[in-house]
């Protein structure tokens, strides 16, 4: 019997993986993905061939479909995703639209602004600019169909975010050339990414120890995040 090879041992310990394993595996990965998953980075995830996670991830699909499930999984952009099915597309869009009673926070209404003033704008950018993180809130704009997406940075690959036609007709105006003159007062990205990037650089060294800080003195121990989704019940 020929010596087993490195390469033959490390797909025998791919493929001892129970099988069963697979098909649930990817659903929970996809279950929590913000955005399309490619297979090469699902195959990576579950420890499976990448032939074998494309066949299982078409039976997915199928099943869900022979099924008739509230949601399918589709590859769109090179990527799978679930996403609800257009038959039930009337109830999620009644759930949202009730949801749209809540008034808006103070934290939305001014993340909502930087995006008008800003976009497209990037999540980052939106949270550096207001000095806390905005996923919730712009999780928030997302579904109440204020913000959408658009398309991504070329250089960093992050999405980026603007206003919907929703939001002009919200607020009563007809373009974003009759927004309030407000953007003067928001920070320019230069600058901004100019005081980032002293923030980041590595300080001095320094002669003698610096005192040791108390561990509640850090400006990042509590207020890093918003309290909540971006809305206030009425």
């Amino acid at each position: 019997m020929s010596e087993t090879t490195e390469a033959e041992v490390e797909v025998e310990e791919t493929l001892a993986i129970p099988v069963a394993a697979l098909r649930p595996a990817l659903e929970a990965l996809l279950m929590v993905a913000d955005q399309p998953m490619e297979t090469m980075a699902l195959a990576t995830a579950v420890g499976y061939p990448t032939d074998e996670v494309t066949a299982a991830l078409t039976a997915l699909a199928q099943e869900y479909d022979e099924q008739g499930r509230g949601f399918e999984l589709r590859d769109v952009g090179g990527g799978w995703r679930y996403y609800t099915r257009e038959e039930y597309a009337a109830v999620v869009e009644g759930y949202v639209l009730d949801g749209q009673q809540a008034r808006l926070t103070q934290a939305a209404l001014e993340t909502l602004a930087v995006v008008a003033y800003k976009q497209p704008v990037s999540r980052a950018r939106v949270s550096a600019i207001r000095g806390v993180s905005v996923d919730g809130v712009m999780r928030t704009l997302l579904n109440r169909g204020l913000v959408e997406e658009a398309g991504s940075d070329h250089e960093t690959q992050a999405n980026l975010y603007r206003t919907t036609s929703y939001f002009l007709e919200r607020i009563g105006i007809q373009s974003l050339d009759d927004l309030p003159e407000l953007a003067p007062y928001l920070p320019d990205m230069a600058d901004l990414e100019d005081e980032l990037a002293e923030m980041v650089a590595p300080a001095p060294m320094a002669s003698e120890p610096a005192p040791e800080e108390h561990p509640h003195s850090s400006p990042h121990s509590g207020d890093g995040t918003e309290p909540d989704g971006g809305t206030e019940p009425t």
